[in-house]
């Protein structure tokens, strides 16, 4: 990396001072970083005082970026001269940034080199009237439409000595010019167009994306014409057991007892309907039949895009926590686990050890507590997790309620099976 010096001091402005506007910019960044690390927005500053001093970082605009953040001088000296990002002295209105590195070099950056030494002057100066200044820069990022270069804030890839030329015309001239590649080139598709993915069926939704609209229709049809649960079948004679095959028929195979001193819920609640994972069901939500079943898929998604509507309405940079607010009620959480012994949350098919680690961060610890969500703390956690339906989908509460109770709901793949007791 070369050495990098302010400008001389001859041409360095006598003073800086942010405008009314970008103080109250400069206010807002410094506000999004607790107390104590303010100096976190060194870079937004420097970045914004580069943008209202014309493009160039000047020695006065550092000093005030390191009075606002009350930092030495020197450490935002460091910042400004490490990245090159920040100009340390002043250049052109179009700031022509040539990307040198080899994909660019082997297909023609030398010629582009030859065209702003020619037209511009040699590197770094900027030429008479200001408009124009240009640098050799390491790789931008668009090597497939090389060889290119960024000019301002845009790019200009897919360039040779003749359309680069008549680009500078034009930006000399203040007529209108097109981004991107100048070739005609769509993206990064090859030269002459491209190869793959051609077929209009993969774009017009009758492929890819055809299910949202089956599932709208479905959800229709569910709301004017409720589902009708199938009747259960007779239960089986009290002798008879699963059969295995076998020559001589069936085989009686003995049935587990039902767990001892289960606690008993309500009927109709989610403990009540809960289903164990390895029984008929168990991928649905607890206790719906395969009629049911659609029902509540019907409602999880109108709670779905209730849900996005009510995001929507926040404002961008609004927190998980407000958005969880702004949809549901946050679940009555513990300081500390009961005998500080926590159930291994990780047993529920769909939590590991980042979102068990969440949920400690919101006192919830036992399988208990899950087992008791309401709908309304269920989307609470969902919005503030950022996974919406997913504690449906993978019927957490389902599981905990068995979880709670001492039954087995099964082992994750790879895990060992935990001791019954």
């Amino acid at each position: 990396m070369s050495v990098r010096r302010l400008a001389a001091e001859s041409i360095q402005p006598k003073d800086f001072a942010f405008t009314a506007e970008n103080t109250d910019w400069a206010k807002g960044q410094i506000a999004k970083y607790p107390p104590g690390r303010q100096a976190s927005a060194v870079i937004p500053l420097l970045w914004k005082a580069q943008e209202q001093a014309g493009g160039w970082t000047p020695r006065k605009a550092i000093e005030e970026v390191a009075a606002m953040l009350d930092m030495p001088f020197i450490r935002v000296m460091e910042i400004a001269t490490f990245y090159t990002m920040f100009n340390l002295s002043p250049v052109g209105r179009h700031h022509v940034q040539l990307c040198g590195t080899v994909p660019c070099h082997v297909c023609g950056a030398i010629e582009l080199k030859a065209v702003c030494e020619q037209r511009i002057g040699p590197q770094g100066t900027v030429s008479a009237g200001g408009k124009f200044s240009w640098i050799e820069v390491e790789c931008l990022g668009a090597c497939c439409n090389a060889p290119m270069v960024q000019i301002g804030y845009d790019y200009y890839e897919d360039l040779t000595p003749e359309n680069f030329g008549k680009l500078l015309d034009d930006l000399a001239a203040g007529r209108p010019v097109k981004t991107g590649s100048q070739t005609g080139r769509s993206g990064s598709e090859p030269q002459g167009g491209g190869a793959t993915l051609t077929d209009a069926a993969l774009f017009d939704g009758s492929q890819i994306g055809a299910w949202k609209k089956r599932f709208a229709e479905e959800a229709m049809k569910l709301v004017g014409e409720p589902v009708q649960e199938k009747p259960a079948a007779a239960a089986p004679a009290a002798s008879s057991g699963p059969a295995v095959p076998g020559a001589g028929g069936s085989v009686h195979v003995p049935q587990p007892a039902a767990p001892k001193d289960l606690p008993v819920a309500p009927a109709g609640s989610a403990i009540a309907n809960a289903v164990p994972a390895d029984e008929p069901g168990a991928d649905h939500a607890p206790g719906d039949s395969s009629g049911a079943h659609a029902e509540h898929e019907a409602v999880a998604r109108r709670e779905e895009a209730e849900i996005a509507e009510k995001l929507a309405a926040l404002p961008k940079d609004a927190t998980a926590l407000d958005k969880a607010n702004a949809v549901g009620e946050k679940p009555k959480g513990l300081e500390t686990a009961r005998g500080d012994a926590a159930d291994n949350l990780q047993r529920i098919k769909g939590v590991g050890k980042v979102n068990e680690g969440r949920l400690h961060d919101l006192g919830i610890f036992h399988f208990d507590q899950i087992a008791h969500w309401t709908r309304a703390e269920i989307r609470w956690v969902g919005t503030y997790l950022a996974f919406p339906g997913r504690i449906d989908r993978e019927n957490w509460v389902g599981q905990a309620t068995i979880l709670a109770a001492g039954g087995d709901i099964g082992k994750k793949p790879g895990e060992p099976h935990p001791e019954r007791h």
